[in-house]
């Protein structure tokens, strides 16, 4: 799927894929007038995607420039081989994957509690064992390190996306890959099968 609306189902599956994977790449307007991608940790919450990093570094001076952003996150899943299809030509080669495509205006946060909440959900995401003293502004520690550190919000102004998991193949070309990707049983295929499975038309339907 590639759509700039989606299903409340679809949503659901858009926000788990953004829970899953923890690294996109965030494209910014260059001072030089090219294009700067930097490639940094996020978190999606609440309708929003943040990224911390330095108060000096150079995501904040080219911010400050310009506030126009797009931020990618991708996940492949299984590299599909051509002689799966055709025992002589390249074309059918081709890969399964998860994407998520995001463009808006970047805003640096200032408030401390929504600087937390950001925070919070970050560990959440990338350390869910916990370990950690609740995240507080009023706890003088973390409020001086929630000080120290930038957050940046992006409001999303358009949001696409493509799950490609071969939706448009017949069901026995769809049944035929997903043999060879059994047989092959390299790490994402069993995972890949069953995406396969769960985004083919017959089961959307």
């Amino acid at each position: 799927m590639r759509r700039k609306e989606f299903s409340i189902q679809e949503q659901q599956e858009i926000r788990e894929f953004l829970q899953e994977v923890s690294y996109g790449h965030l494209a910014m307007t260059g001072e030089d007038g090219w294009p700067h991608i930097v490639a940094l940790n996020f978190v999606y919450h609440e309708g929003h995607f943040y990224f911390h990093g330095s108060k000096i570094g150079e995501k904040i001076r080219l911010l400050n420039s310009d506030t126009r952003v797009t931020f990618n996150a991708t996940k492949e899943y299984s590299i599909i081989p051509s002689y799966f299809s055709d025992p002589t030509l390249a074309c059918p080669a081709t890969a399964f994957f998860k994407s998520v495509l995001a463009r808006g205006h970047a805003v640096i946060v200032d408030d401390l509690d929504e600087k937390a909440s950001a925070f919070t959900a970050f560990m959440q995401k990338l350390q869910p064992e916990g370990g950690y003293d609740p995240i507080d502004p009023a706890n003088d520690e973390y409020r001086k390190n929630l000080l120290g550190v930038a957050l940046i919000r992006l409001d999303v102004e358009d949001l696409t996306a493509k799950f490609k998991f071969g939706q448009n193949l017949t069901e026995n070309r769809r049944e035929s890959l997903i043999g060879k990707l059994n047989d092959r049983n390299e790490p994402l295929d069993a995972e890949t099968i069953e995406l396969m499975k769960k985004y083919c038309p017959a089961h959307r339907e």
